[in-house]
């Protein structure tokens, strides 16, 4: 298996003029404690790299953070593809999108380096679980199945979406409008089961059913709302938003409610310190603002929680 390990951005010279942030050294420190650490810049494709970049060690926290993590790092393991939550930059190597941002902004807030490493799916879990990885983000459900091997901190709600025409001609905004109204999916994946409930809600209720068009991928579904076709097209929500700032294509996201669940950083039962130090870390840049902002550098400000839960999943 080809593994690639991406560092969250160059090793900056630890000057003012670098605009590097190092942790001050603690002079009462017994001498070979370890030295000041240079915090990772975000890549500059980054769209949330400003507010990354102006995060600053939480003292609390990094007075906290465990040893290993302050020599070693925070090592991270992702699997890039599915914008705009992991995507690679125009290098074609450096990981950016929401899920690195966050994990940068996780390690910056406890003082530490972190490194992205980009694998298959299937083969996350066993990284953690093994010692390979401290923790897996990679737009993972947090499900009971996978808390039987995981402990989660769960750090966003992301569910189905909607594709409307800009404006909104249709005036459509949930389930119940879609009645009567032509409606692209994907075929053989969760939205057409979605829109198939659907369509037999509005049967139920003695509305028109609706009419589903369906097609292999995103791409050609999204066309079908475009080129008017279709009144909807319903797809993921992250897939919806991360669409609509190309104004060429004249499109709306709208969030599905009720169709939401819990994402999770995944780490193993057993680590309770990083566990704990991971969920802090959250909750301060939740309380501080600096995580809304970064899911708004990605146009998924619906995918906000209040704060961070360990294994809120259902």
């Amino acid at each position: 298996m080809k593994i690639r390990i991406i560092t969250a951005g160059l090793l900056l010279a630890a000057t003012a003029a670098c605009g590097a942030q190092s942790l001050d050294a603690d002079t009462s420190e017994p001498a070979g404690s370890a030295p000041p650490v240079t915090l990772d810049q975000a890549p500059a494709e980054e769209k949330a790299a400003g507010v990354i970049n102006a995060i600053t060690p939480d003292p609390a926290l990094a007075s906290k953070t465990p040893a290993k993590l302050k020599k070693d790092g925070l090592k991270v393991v992702s699997s890039i593809g599915y914008p705009p939550m992991e995507l690679y930059a125009s290098d074609g190597k450096t990981p950016i999108g929401f899920d690195p941002a966050l994990a940068r902004a996780i390690a910056r807030k406890l003082g530490v380096k972190v490194s992205i490493t980009d694998e298959e799916f299937n083969s996350q879990i066993p990284g953690v679980l093994t010692g390979r990885y401290d923790f897996v983000i990679s737009s993972m459900s947090d499900t009971p199945e996978r808390r039987e091997q995981l402990t989660f901190v769960d750090y966003v709600k992301a569910g189905a979406g909607m594709i409307v025409k800009k404006g909104n001609p249709e005036k459509i905004s949930g389930p119940k409008d879609l009645c009567g109204k032509t409606v692209s999916v994907v075929d053989n994946g969760s939205s057409l089961q979605l829109a198939e409930g659907y369509s037999a809600d509005c049967e139920k209720a003695g509305e028109k059913a609706v009419e589903l068009l369906k097609f292999p991928g995103d791409q050609e579904a999204l066309l079908q709302v475009t080129g008017g076709r279709a009144q909807a097209s319903i797809t993921d929500y992250v897939v919806a938003a991360y669409k609509v700032p190309d104004e060429k294509l004249g499109i709306e996201a709208k969030a599905l409610e009720g169709t939401e669940s819990l994402w999770g950083i995944g780490l193993r039962t057993d680590n309770k310190e990083l566990i704990e130090a991971v969920k802090g870390a959250l909750d301060s840049l939740i309380a501080s603002g600096e995580y809304a902002k970064m899911l708004e550098a990605w146009n998924l400000g619906a995918l906000a929680v209040d704060a961070a839960t360990i294994n809120g999943g259902t």
